[in-house]
């Protein structure tokens, strides 16, 4: 070979002329040899940069869908630990449930439709099952609340003093109603947060009064700001009414999250058991004396043998199951299995998002070292070793790897802030979501750039030398 083709090559990948043979044989591990191979492989890369850029697409794809689906998971997971805890770790919630038209509980065809809990049952569960520390029955209506001409459709919410405590509901202004008001069927009412905004925009709600067709209630608190399902189902849905008020109005249903709560003996002693509830422009009676009672575990570890007795209590009480008993603690449970199972569907997604990008990096890698077979013959020539041009072919893969990781780690966080913001998804970025997603990256650049190495490594340099 010509001195000058060989000079012409040193230009371009900046191997001098004047090396000695014996250079390469310095220590493998030497920062000359380090700084130098790096410095190769970057240069290599940015000389086919687009080229490069297409190879790493398939990892900076698969890395942010990595972070963002993770980002996701944990920001549902999360909120749903939140909403199911904030229901209470011990305790257990029953509900009514309606049983098929113009049936009563007993399963005998009745006018008037009876179903759900009593306070017969309520009382029976605390008095012969043990463990039970404090029973919360409650009643549930749809109403049109006024405040002046503002409007706002709600639940109203009858239920006992110790419902904030049980139900881990913070007042945020004023208080919740007394045991006296209570006793007394006083017509006060707490209102939530987002109610409080609507009929009273410009001044506090303390003091003043809201009215529910004729009856005016004094808005004595206003509840902290929730999510709609932080009492499930307390919102409405088949167990509360839509109940016609003096006024004539006729509610289609509650607003998210807006509730009144006001002393379950004033809510029956105004609206009394029988209610009349609208069904596509007819009307059908019910009796229906609590929709919702919240049983208090003295301790967690009881919760699910509890719940098995309530569940027992109720079916020798009633004919027809026209209740249902939920364990805040069990769904918490069932949650975390539902995240472990869209990990592992999210993993497997991942692994094949890797799979794909690994082996564009190996096709890719496989071309470059065809279209440099000359160029391994020449540093064999002058004195390189197989481990050398292993390094070189490696480090330049390791090198892809890592900056589609870091570019899909980076594209990947941008994304799960914007779906938090346009889309008010809750996301988490966990610190060890990035820092997987990078390392499953680099090792795939390792892996899948080993086979083109070794192919480059192995070359007779005799046979490379003559390769045009």
């Amino acid at each position: 070979m010509a001195t000058n083709e060989i000079v012409r090559f040193n230009e371009s990948h900046e191997i001098p002329g004047s090396v000695e043979p014996g250079i390469y044989r310095r220590h493998p591990l030497s920062p000359w040899r380090i700084k130098r191979t790096v410095r190769l492989g970057f240069k290599d890369l940015w000389n086919n940069r687009l080229r490069s850029l297409l190879t790493v697409l398939g990892l900076v794809f698969g890395v942010c869908s990595v972070i963002a689906m993770l980002a996701i998971g944990e920001g549902a997971k999360s909120e749903a630990q939140a909403m199911i805890l904030q229901l209470g770790s011990n305790n257990i919630i029953v509900r009514s449930v309606k049983t098929a038209p113009g049936l009563t509980s007993s399963g005998s065809v009745a006018r008037v439709a009876e179903y759900g809990l009593t306070y017969e049952d309520v009382d029976r569960i605390r008095e012969t099952i043990p463990g039970v520390t404090v029973k919360v029955p409650a009643r549930i209506l749809h109403k049109d609340v006024w405040n002046g001409p503002r409007k706002v459709s709600a639940s109203l919410y009858g239920t006992v003093p110790w419902y904030p405590k049980v139900n881990n509901h913070r007042i945020i202004a004023g208080r919740f109603f007394s045991k006296i008001e209570f006793e007394n069927k006083i017509n006060v009412c707490v209102i939530s947060a987002g109610m409080a905004r609507e009929l009273f925009p410009l001044d506090s709600p303390l003091g003043r009064t809201v009215r529910t067709g004729v009856q005016y209630y004094s808005v004595i608190g206003v509840m902290e700001p929730r999510s709609a399902v932080d009492v499930i189902g307390s919102d409405g849905g088949a167990n509360a009414s839509n109940v016609e008020n003096g006024s004539g109005d006729k509610p289609k249903g509650a607003q998210a999250g807006h509730r009144v709560f006001l002393p379950l003996s004033t809510m029956k002693a105004i609206f009394g058991d029988v209610i009349i509830e609208y069904t596509a422009g007819s009307r059908t009676y019910e009796k229906v004396l609590l929709n919702e009672a919240i049983i208090q575990v003295a301790r967690v570890e009881d919760v699910i043998a509890t719940s098995a007795a309530v569940e027992g209590a109720l079916a020798f009480r009633h004919q027809t199951k026209d209740y249902e008993v939920t364990v805040p603690l069990a769904q918490l449970e069932v949650a975390e299995r539902q995240n472990e199972i869209f990990n592992i569907v999210l993993g497997g997604i991942a692994a094949l998002s890797m799979l794909v990008g690994g082996i564009g990096i190996m096709n890719i890698m496989l071309a470059s070292v065809t279209e440099r077979t000359r160029e391994v013959g020449i540093r064999r020539a002058l004195g390189a070793n197989r481990g050398d041009i292993l390094a070189q072919f490696l480090v330049e893969t390791v090198i892809l790897s890592g900056v589609g990781g870091m570019t899909g780690v980076v594209l990947g966080i941008v994304i799960a802030v914007l779906i938090e913001i346009l889309a008010e998804m809750p996301t988490i970025v966990t610190f060890w979501s990035p820092l997987m997603a990078f390392s499953i990256s680099a090792l795939v650049g390792v892996i899948f750039g080993m086979y083109p190495a070794m192919h480059a490594a192995d070359m007779d340099p005799v046979k490379a030398l003559r390769h045009e």
